[in-house]
């Protein structure tokens, strides 16, 4: 799922860092004088790399008499840790949406990504409104469509509407039946009027359900193309694995090894979070 949620980088830093900048107002009507306006240095950001690595080892004598491939099994465990530790990394930008998590990466904003008091940098900005992209209800149509309207109406760090369009859900497995309900019912979506559903006719909605959310209520709403433009895989040392016999003990040593991080803006707009209780 890396791919789909991240654009993924090559990094040769131990910290990544970046900043956000806010936009610019509106033209102005010129009068002979030329107005200026920003854009302002908006939320910093890190992105700090951090280092995994799992090791195995095995007996030459079993390895000598191995009948039935059980070391290529215990090969392919190593492996399996590896790679599900970086899907579980992967899906930790929504398990820990509504907190404040810094163990990857940081934003001077100091908030949650999915929060009702968003900020902003530029003075005389009213957040009031469209700032706010955390949600406490559960999965229904109803919900949706109010999701999507909220959404629509998000503001930027100037509080000028932005053109976001939410294509994607992603949920827990225990969501997938119920969401691709909504999404896929033609006609009668939990009435007996049997109305045109809008959210099959209008929104070309994509389900995404993802093992690795394991709470069984929280379900997100994405814009996808805004998603990869915020989210950034930060790839250090890809996976790799290694052998080395000790020569001693006559056992053989293998290790699997990888260094990244992951890394967001302080821009939220992509995402609207439901954490239900």
């Amino acid at each position: 799922m890396i791919p789909f949620f991240y654009e993924i980088l090559p990094s040769s830093v131990e910290v990544e860092r970046g900043t956000d900048i806010t936009p610019m107002g509106d033209l102005q009507e010129f009068s002979g004088t030329l107005g200026y306006d920003g854009p302002d240095q908006g939320y910093d950001w890190t992105a700090t790399h951090r280092e995994f690595a799992l090791g195995m080892q095995v007996e030459r004598r079993l390895w000598e008499f191995d009948q039935f491939n059980a070391i290529d099994g215990l090969f392919q465990e190593l492996a399996n840790a590896a790679y599900r530790k970086r899907q579980k990394d992967s899906a930790r930008v929504f398990q820990q949406a509504f907190s404040d998590d810094t163990y990857f990466y940081d934003t001077t904003e100091n908030l949650s990504l999915c929060n009702n008091t968003h900020t902003t940098t530029r003075s005389g900005v009213v957040t009031s409104s469209g700032f706010d992209n955390l949600g406490t209800s559960a999965l229904s149509p109803t919900q949706l469509g109010t999701d999507i309207t909220t959404f629509r109406k998000f503001k930027d760090l100037a509080g000028e509407r932005i053109n976001v369009m939410p294509d994607t859900l992603v949920v827990p497995v225990d969501l997938r039946d119920r969401a691709l309900e909504i999404i896929k019912t033609d006609k009668g979506l939990d009435a007996a009027e049997g109305t045109v559903n809008v959210y099959n006719s209008e929104y070309e909605f994509k389900v995404v359900d993802w093992i690795y959310l394991t709470d069984a209520n929280d379900w997100f709403l994405l814009d996808s193309k805004l998603m990869k433009r915020v989210l950034k895989w930060f790839e250090a040392v890809p996976v790799e694995f290694a052998r080395v016999e000790a020569f001693d003990e006559i056992i053989a040593k293998y290790r699997a090894y990888t260094i990244y991080t992951i890394g967001r803006s302080s821009q939220w707009q992509w995402v609207l979070g439901n954490q239900v209780s």
